[in-house]
């Protein structure tokens, strides 16, 4: 007991050195015992003394890394401890933490079990960074005997907003720097990449994808240049964090007209367009050419439509059933705090458009009759002048055709017309040969 409270005594012990005294001043390496012999009635004291085998570690403490806020279990094994005590200190911090079964440290988060004193267990909840470290295990023999086991502890990254870039606003031209600090353990490496993944321009004729390192500097930056930027912090022990950084490229309104000459013609409607980028938003609006603001009516329709990027716009405006005073001069208007620009749009009249005849139409013409007969008469001379009628006719009624019947929209009755006027005029020649000869034979 005297032994134990010698060693009880250890718990004001603050440095290594006094850790190291107080394992002599209370180590024991042999045990007296006394025998009284009462056999004699003599009373004399025999002293014995018996040898005590010295306690010695059966394994080394292994090395453990744990995540900051879990909780880790150190072990240091023993055997033939006996009366002898074992001790848990943490060497770089020079405090003792614990002592056989009682916590020294006033840390609520250290505590201490063992295995039928064979195996004692320093435990510690909710690991913080500043528990990294060696760990002493020690037995108070007349010679202290001592062992370590290192506690590694990593701690996920976190971004110091303190130390780090906040969102910036920048004009034009400018150079712009970005700052990004992390923690964590190990050190943590930072990255930068832009939210939409397109290249990052360090220089005008150098770009990348990503940028390695805490600070991320540009030169000369551009209205392309403009949008979010993450900085990212890893170092192996998840979760990865980043930070947005939003960089505003500010400069004054710029303006692209397509058409500057619209013809449309009366009563009829027409758009009129303007392409303008500016930052910060511009106040967009319309004018006529005496500077009257045109105004939202039944005549006017006007609609602002914003880009792929926040920075343009597209400006339409939508004139209602054309009359002569609405011919003339239009102007897009376009203003922020860095300036102002405008554009001009003439309007003037056209004719309306022709409706244009289908290429593919066809117009087909009605089918031709086949020539008359007359009945012949009895009379030489009828009969004669009956013939040459004849022939007249069907020369006439060629003519009138075209000679030819391939204009019929039924390709068998091209066919069957064109024969018949062949055997017509072969019987009409017939018809006049012989209307000859009987003139002059008789």
């Amino acid at each position: 007991m005297a032994r134990q409270g010698q060693f009880k005594n250890c718990s004001s012990v603050k440095t290594l050195g006094l850790v190291v005294w107080c394992a002599w001043a209370c180590a024991v390496t042999t045990t007296v015992s006394a025998d009284v012999d009462t056999s004699t009635g003599l009373g004399d004291n025999t002293l014995t003394n018996a040898v005590v085998e010295e306690p010695e570690f059966t394994d080394v403490i292994q090395n453990v890394t744990v995540p900051a806020g879990r909780s880790v279990r150190l072990a240091c094994s023993v055997k033939n401890l006996g009366s002898y005590k074992v001790a848990w200190m943490h060497f770089e911090q020079s405090a003792i933490l614990t002592v056989h079964n009682h916590v020294i440290t006033r840390n609520p988060r250290v505590s201490v079990t063992h295995d039928k004193h064979r195996t004692w267990f320093l435990h510690i909840s909710d690991v913080r960074e500043e528990d990294k470290g060696r760990y002493m295990c020690q037995i108070n023999t007349v010679t202290a005997k001592t062992q370590f086991g290192y506690l590694h502890v990593v701690v996920p990254p976190t971004i110091d907003d303190s130390l780090s870039s906040s969102d910036v606003i920048v004009r034009e031209g400018a150079n712009v720097t970005l700052t990004c600090r992390a923690n964590g353990s190990p050190k943590p490496t930072i990255k930068w990449k832009r939210d939409d993944n397109s290249r990052i321009s360090i220089t005008k004729g150098h770009s990348v994808l990503e940028w390695e390192g805490e600070v991320l500097e540009m030169l000369r930056i551009s209205r392309l240049d403009m949008g979010a930027y993450l900085c990212i912090a890893s170092n192996g022990v998840p979760p990865t964090v980043s930070k947005r950084v939003k960089v505003s490229v500010d400069f004054p309104p710029m303006l692209w007209i397509p058409h500057q000459l619209v013809g449309a013609p009366l009563y009829y409607n027409v758009t009129l367009e303007c392409f303008t980028e500016a930052h910060p938003t511009s106040l967009n609006y319309w004018t006529r050419d005496d500077g009257h603001m045109i105004h939202e009516s039944l005549k006017y329709h006007m609609e602002n439509t914003v880009g792929a990027l926040a920075y343009k716009t597209h400006m339409k405006l939508l004139i209602r059933h054309i009359t002569s005073e609405d011919y003339g001069t239009y102007k897009c208007v376009a203003k922020n705090p860095r300036g102002e620009s405008d554009g001009t749009i003439r309007l003037y009249t056209s004719s309306p458009p022709t409706t244009t005849p289908d290429p593919n139409a066809m117009t087909v013409p009605p089918p031709s009759r086949p020539p008359r007969r007359d009945t012949p008469a009895s009379d030489k001379g009828t009969k004669y002048q009956s013939n040459l009628n004849e022939i007249d006719k069907g020369k006439q009624k060629t003519d009138e055709g075209g000679g030819k019947a391939t204009f019929n929209w039924v390709e068998g009755a091209s066919q069957v017309t064109g024969k018949a006027d062949r055997r017509r005029t072969s019987y009409s020649i017939v018809l006049f040969y012989v209307s000859y000869f009987l003139f002059f034979k008789f």
